[in-house]
């Protein structure tokens, strides 16, 4: 069975309809920060379940249950979550991690680096300057590698 998983990040308090389909049939979401608002969250926990992490604007009392970072396994592989990239203080690869998710920049990135595959979905919330609004997954056929896609919501 192929394991896919959604990767959003900066969504700032807006959960546009173009995420929802985008991500319909994901088995788990993975929030890198900057949700905005709890109805984000209530949105897309009604699509899958999903592991959030708390970015630099998530302020007040229903973002304290968030970490700031967190490590978790989905499909046998490592998740290491953080906002902001330039925060990161371990090294993924010496300690097993398949993937780093962060956000932050509000724009989408896609690289390998030592076997860890760096993914910033970009941002999915209000659009800033004039990057792109975006979201990623990611998918694996059962032994197969793992593959990235960066999706436009502007083309959803």
């Amino acid at each position: 069975m192929m394991f896919r998983i959604g990767v959003i990040a900066d969504t700032h308090g807006l959960l546009r309809p173009e995420v929802e389909r985008c991500l319909a049939g994901v088995s788990h979401i993975i929030h890198a920060g900057d949700i905005g608002a709890q109805a984000v969250m209530d949105g897309l926990c009604r699509i899958a379940p999903v592991t959030a992490i708390r970015g630099n604007i998530d302020r007040g009392a229903w973002a304290e249950r968030f970490p700031e970072r967190q490590t978790l396994r989905l499909g046998g592989l490592s998740f290491y979550v953080l906002h902001d990239l330039n925060e990161l203080t371990i090294d993924p690869a010496e300690l097993g991690i398949d993937v780093v998710v962060s956000g932050h920049s509000h724009r989408a990135r896609i690289e390998t680096i030592n076997g860890v595959l760096y993914l910033n979905p970009g941002s999915a919330g209000k659009r800033r300057f004039k990057l792109p609004v975006t979201l990623a997954t990611l998918e694996r056929d059962p032994g197969g590698p793992l593959r990235p896609v960066i999706h436009d919501l502007d083309r959803i």
